[in-house]
């Protein structure tokens, strides 16, 4: 295990392997132990590099509401890969992880590789939508976290794998990283020029419109439904996703 400090905040990451390096990022209420099921295979021929968002498991959880959002998100992620010497990676996620794998594609298309979007979706275009998301999930997700604490996670495949130190953490992640503020990265989807994996577990319906949407914008995109999964694809079907992914990954240029 390992960790980085930025301004006080340490961020705790896991890598293992040797090879060209890919960067996982967890769903909301997660953390990097969602990736149990994928880090033999990955780590076998590739850098992996798995990694706890602020306020989720052992990374720490600043009370300064500012401190969580998606440029704190994306720094943390590019400092992750400063700190082992990498340049570029795959970079991929699942969820709120594969949102912030697309805000860092954004911010850095020279240091990505290629993209792996698990579950998730690009934000909304319209300012109604994000504010239906922001009132109908992330702020009711924030209050039930501070008034239940971690109970109020509930019981979720990827969060019944994941261990967390603070509901309050967890809260402001929410207000401030789960929560939708603009329009940016919906906007970038048709500049994306790096291969792209765009995956969904096919029981997983509020993500089956953003997965159609993101592989028809995405140019040369690679679309894969996950038979018999749900929302965490990667647990509930370990060996069709584990196998979309090799498969992806093998037809990669060589870096």
């Amino acid at each position: 295990m390992s960790s980085i400090d930025r301004d006080g905040v340490s961020i705790h990451y896991e890598a293992s392997g040797s090879g060209p390096a890919i960067l996982l990022s967890h769903g909301y209420g997660a953390t990097s132990q969602m990736w149990a099921g994928q880090r033999e295979l990955l780590s076998a021929n590739h850098r992996l590099i798995v990694w706890d968002m602020r306020g989720h498991g052992l990374t720490d959880s600043p009370e300064d509401p500012s401190c969580y959002c998606e440029a704190e998100t994306v720094a943390d992620m590019a400092a992750i890969l400063d700190a082992e010497s990498i340049n570029d990676a795959v970079i991929g996620g699942l969820s709120l992880g594969g949102y912030m794998s697309l805000a860092f594609h954004v911010a850095h298309p020279q240091r990505t590789r290629a993209l792996m979007l698990f579950d998730t979706g690009p934000g909304y275009n319209n300012p109604k939508a994000r504010e239906g998301w922001n009132t109908g999930m992330a702020i009711p997700r924030a209050e039930a976290l501070e008034r239940d604490g971690l109970a109020a996670l509930g019981g979720s495949e990827e969060v019944r794998v994941s261990t967390h130190r603070s509901a309050e953490g967890l809260a402001r992640a929410a207000r401030g990283m789960l929560a939708q503020f603009d329009n940016r990265i919906i906007q970038s989807l048709t500049s994306i020029d790096k291969p792209t994996l765009v995956l969904v577990g096919e029981n997983d319906e509020p993500f089956l419109a953003g997965t159609d949407y993101m592989a028809n914008k995405i140019p040369g995109s690679t679309k894969v439904v996950v038979p018999s999964a749900g929302h965490a694809a990667n647990i509930d079907n370990p060996p069709d996703f584990n196998d979309a992914v090799a498969s992806f990954l093998s037809a990669l240029p060589s870096p």
